[in-house]
């Protein structure tokens, strides 16, 4: 990320309109749950083999129909809970690319700072969770760029830029992160923003500008609150989820958001690097709902048109 980044390293990614409001959650191949121990219903039978791109699959997802997903449900519109169900544009695409590849995709919800590394542990099968693709974390490395592990393939399905969450009225006047020197924000722990956090406040100092203080929180909804309670002026985040809580956030009353519009990077289905017959299967089963109109239906949904994608791509971010 540059001075901003996207949530889910180094620069932040793509514009999106203000999203719409929440749609009621259809009939979904995709099941949730509550924490990061308790599954969703596993299916009754193995995968559909009438499916077009059913072979294209590992033979264990073939066997077990299933392809389990880590998430963190706490990012509207991307994924996030209604009741015990996760909802939002990632499960609606997963649904759309389930009737493709003849699986269903079921999505758990978890911290989203373990995610990536529970790959490897085949706890889960992939992570889609708004992660922005980055070189970094397909090299394995942490924001001090030092090696945690084998690093990650992604399959890049979306497009976000950097989104800034001020309160309502914005009466500090922030139009970019620039202004945002000399003042004190909020972002969630784990995820490019802290990273952006940290860049922008060597930026600030190195252009005389005032000193950035940032606050790292476990959960997004954490930093709104600060945010909400004058203890931070900004909640850094991605432009659909900033566009989406101000339009929904106390009835609209609570916050404004403004697009750093600037940056623009992809996210990535996640997958273990060993994994390269998924990795390949799932770009087959994107560019194919591309295809059909079906990835459109599922972005449309949500209000997300303008991060939409014309193409899979493996491993597109800088």
């Amino acid at each position: 990320m540059t001075a901003s980044t996207t949530r889910r390293t180094t620069a932040a990614k793509s514009r999106i309109a203000a999203v719409g409001a929440i749609a009621v959650a259809g009939a979904l191949l995709v099941t949730g749950c509550g924490d990061q121990t308790k599954k969703g219903s596993a299916p009754d039978s193995s995968g559909s083999s009438s499916a077009p791109l059913f072979s294209k699959l590992p033979a264990n997802i073939q066997k077990a129909g299933v392809i389990k997903i880590g998430t963190d449900a706490t990012y509207a519109p991307m994924e996030f809970k209604q009741g015990e169900t996760i909802v939002g544009i990632d499960p609606d695409i997963a649904a759309a690319l389930g009737k493709q590849l003849g699986v269903k995709f079921e999505f758990t919800s978890g911290t989203f700072d373990t995610l990536l590394g529970a790959l490897p542990t085949g706890r889960y099968d992939a992570v889609m969770s708004s992660v922005s693709d980055t070189k970094a974390r397909q090299q394995g490395l942490d924001k001090d760029g030092k090696k945690t592990g084998t690093g990650v393939d992604f399959v890049d399905y979306y497009t976000a830029s950097t989104g800034i969450l001020v309160k309502k009225g914005n009466p500090e006047g922030i139009k970019s992160t620039d202004d945002l020197c000399g003042k004190k924000i909020a972002v969630q722990r784990g995820t490019t923003y802290e990273q952006a956090a940290k860049d922008l406040a060597a930026k600030c100092k190195t252009d005389g500008k005032g000193e950035l203080a940032f606050e790292p929180y476990a959960t997004d909804a954490e930093a709104q609150t600060r945010v909400k309670a004058g203890g931070a002026v900004a909640d850094l985040n991605d432009s659909p989820v900033a566009a989406y809580i101000a339009k929904t956030a106390g009835g609209g009353a609570d916050f404004e958001a403004v697009a750093n519009k600037s940056d623009a990077g992809p996210f990535g289905i996640a997958v273990d690097k060993k994994n390269t017959q998924l990795r390949d299967a799932l770009s087959a089963a994107l560019d194919a709902i591309i295809a059909d109109g079906t990835y459109k239906t599922a972005i449309d949904k949500w209000g997300g048109a303008q991060g939409a994608v014309t193409k899979a791509a493996i491993n597109g971010g800088s």
